[in-house]
């Protein structure tokens, strides 16, 4: 969530807006709160290389909390915010971190949690007041920081867990080059290229900040010098509305969030107008084929590129060649990991297999040429 440039070349433009209540945080602010935030983490000795945690639900100080580490070369570790005081404890330890950013929602589980954590020098509570010296208010301990950035800028990048299915949660430390911030890492780079993101695009966020595939695709949209619509929970018809309402171009989602949509009423879905959608992606789990196939029905009739890996894969997704992609095959499901374009074209052509076998069976192999996107008005503060 580095603002980057983008501060000077769009200082009111939103960076992000919250979805409930229509807060709009501008690149100019972002940039001051995430300078801030740095300085403290320096004041407090963390330096390149060093670990902290985020223990929040979607909140309007999430990206600054995540922007401040990813300009001080910090490794930041973003938590499931429905954890246990005793499972947030245990990562709290295992990731030998010295600084915890918490919540008022959640602080009550974060104080109990710090008291089996010696090493946590500071938790801050990034909405709300302090309490003592050791748990203070986000916005007394950086009130007289500067919001320029700190001399010693590094790159940084989160270290997430996994799920623990195989016993305790893992974390996943990648390595950090010694590179400066308004660089990225490769995966990402690679990402912004497989996901079509640009300059101008409005992402709209459903899932938990914490989730690995969200933060990837918020973080990415603030480097393009995009705007973020960030939902506190996700709710189907509530999403619909708000890519009709903010000319939403990309989106993330999962699979029982298709299920949920798909489950409203036909004239509930066909009360929102969802043309300024270019990009979808799913992750997170195995897409039933016929609930894919359902998805592209309803959102990309002619539908531009589909791309997609089985979950059990080691190899890449397939990646859009001379405006189109081709699928890779599943028979049960469609991938772990899939983008399809929800671009349409007067001129589509289709090139589908032969039909055989089951419906589940087929797969798709889509190629059509692009239109250009439409125009929709960019986001501004309410």
């Amino acid at each position: 969530m580095y603002p980057g440039q983008h501060a000077r070349l769009r200082p009111l433009q939103p960076a992000f807006i919250m979805a409930s209540t229509g807060e709009a945080v501008t690149y100019r602010e972002l940039e001051a709160r995430s300078n801030r935030l740095a300085h403290l983490f320096r004041k407090h000795g963390l330096r390149r290389l060093d670990h902290y945690a985020i223990f929040m639900e979607n909140n309007s100080r999430y990206l600054e909390a995540c922007g401040a580490g990813e300009r001080s070369g910090l490794y930041y570790t973003c938590i499931n915010s429905f954890l246990t005081p005793g499972e947030l404890a245990y990562l709290l330890v295992n990731s030998q971190l010295k600084i915890l950013i918490t919540s008022v929602a959640k602080l009550d589980i974060a104080r109990e949690a710090i008291q089996a954590c010696p090493d946590i020098e500071l938790c801050i509570v990034a909405d709300g007041p302090g309490e003592s010296e050791r748990i203070v208010g986000l916005a007394d301990v950086t009130a007289d920081l500067p919001a320029t950035p700190i001399a010693d800028e590094w790159l940084g990048t989160a270290m997430l867990y996994s799920s623990g299915t195989t016993g305790r949660p893992k974390g996943i430390l990648r390595p950090l080059p010694e590179e400066k911030p308004k660089h990225n890492l490769p995966l990402f780079d690679f990402l912004t290229k497989l996901w079509h993101y640009r300059e101008g695009m409005v992402y709209l966020s459903p899932a938990p900040l914490y989730h690995s595939a969200p933060q990837a695709a918020v973080n990415l949209t603030i480097r393009m010098g995009g705007t973020v619509i960030i939902m506190e929970s996700f709710d189907p018809e509530r999403y619909l509305e708000l890519v009709q309402r903010w000319g939403i171009t990309h989106t993330q989602l999962v699979p029982t969030m298709f299920s949920r949509m798909l489950k409203l009423p036909e004239e509930v879905r066909g009360r929102y107008d969802l043309s300024s959608l270019e990009i979808a992606i799913h992750a997170a789990a195995p897409c039933p084929a016929l609930v894919k196939d359902d998805m592209i029905k309803w959102w990309a009739p002619s539908s531009t590129n589909i791309t997609a890996r089985p979950k059990a894969s080691a190899s890449p997704p397939a990646t859009a060649r001379n405006g189109s992609a081709t699928a890779a095959p599943s028979a049960r499901c469609c991938s772990a990991t899939s983008t399809f374009s929800t671009r349409t074209c007067g001129n589509a052509r289709s090139a589908r297999p032969a039909r055989s076998g089951s419906r589940r069976q087929r797969r798709s192999n889509i190629s059509t040429t692009p239109r250009r996107p439409r125009r929709h008005a960019r986001p501004t503060a309410a």
